[in-house]
């Protein structure tokens, strides 16, 4: 498919002024030019064109909030001074696959003040001697070439880290709202089992009381009992003391 055509299936009914990334991969240029990209674009702040047969970027029109820009498995030699006129804000370039073999063709790059990170990979020009100290010598605003720093650390996924981070927080959040509902049912629960052990005690002390009421009735029906007996064996000593009073008189 034709790079023009391409960009006008990707504006999706809307107007170049509206869209915000573009990405246009694997179409093709028709003279190894940029073809229905204009500066209608403005609001354009990433812009993909990996494989499309590019050579030149001569008819890159001005994208000033542009931010990336993607050229990687072109046919592209140098002229790189329209990427400082026109996309002058550029944080991340790749030109990976292209014919770069000179160091002299990055020099245009250093007019790019804001360019943080810069790849190269498969380009001719990274099998000079002392290739990654030269391109940080030359270009001192970059950070990250091919993905590194100079002192070789690589460079952050900031989408990735930004994806990771919020997934804790929400799974901190989650485990923070189950380990507080795991205490609230361990609190009731608490609660529940004090009242329970708490009305168990009462019945237990009602128990022992009427327990002890009920022994002193017994001790006392008991002391009656006695008492009634002792009445009575009392009586008939008495009555068989009177028969013997009446068998002497007799």
């Amino acid at each position: 498919m034709e790079m023009k055509k391409r960009i006008s299936l990707e504006l999706r009914n809307r107007t170049p002024a509206e869209v915000a990334e573009l990405v246009v991969d694997n179409c093709r240029t028709s003279d190894g030019e940029i073809e229905g990209l204009t500066d209608e674009f403005k609001e354009l702040e990433f812009l993909s064109m990996v494989n499309v047969g590019l050579t030149s970027l001569a008819k890159l029109p001005a994208l000033p909030k542009l931010r990336k820009l993607e050229l990687s498995d072109n046919n592209i030699t140098g002229a790189l001074e329209t990427l400082a006129e026109k996309c002058a804000n550029l944080t991340y370039l790749n030109l990976s696959g292209n014919k770069i073999k000179e160091l002299s063709t990055l020099e245009a790059l250093q007019n790019l003040k804001n360019l943080k990170s810069l790849d190269l990979f498969n380009c001719e020009i990274t099998t000079l001697e002392d290739y990654r100290e030269s391109i940080f010598e030359l270009l001192p605003q970059v950070t990250y070439l091919d993905g590194f720093d100079a002192e070789d650390n690589e460079a952050p996924d900031s989408e990735a880290d930004d994806d990771d981070d919020d997934e804790d927080g929400e799974e901190g959040a989650g485990h923070l709202g189950e380990y507080e509902e795991e205490e609230e049912e361990e609190d009731e629960e608490g609660s529940e089992g004090g009242e329970v052990g708490l009305s168990y005690l009462m019945k237990e002390d009602i128990q022992d009381e009427e327990d002890d009421d009920d022994y002193v009735e017994e001790e006392e029906e008991g002391e009656e009992e006695a008492g009634v007996r002792g009445e009575k064996r009392k009586r008939v000593a008495e009555d068989e003391g009177e028969d013997d009073d009446d068998e002497d008189d007799d």
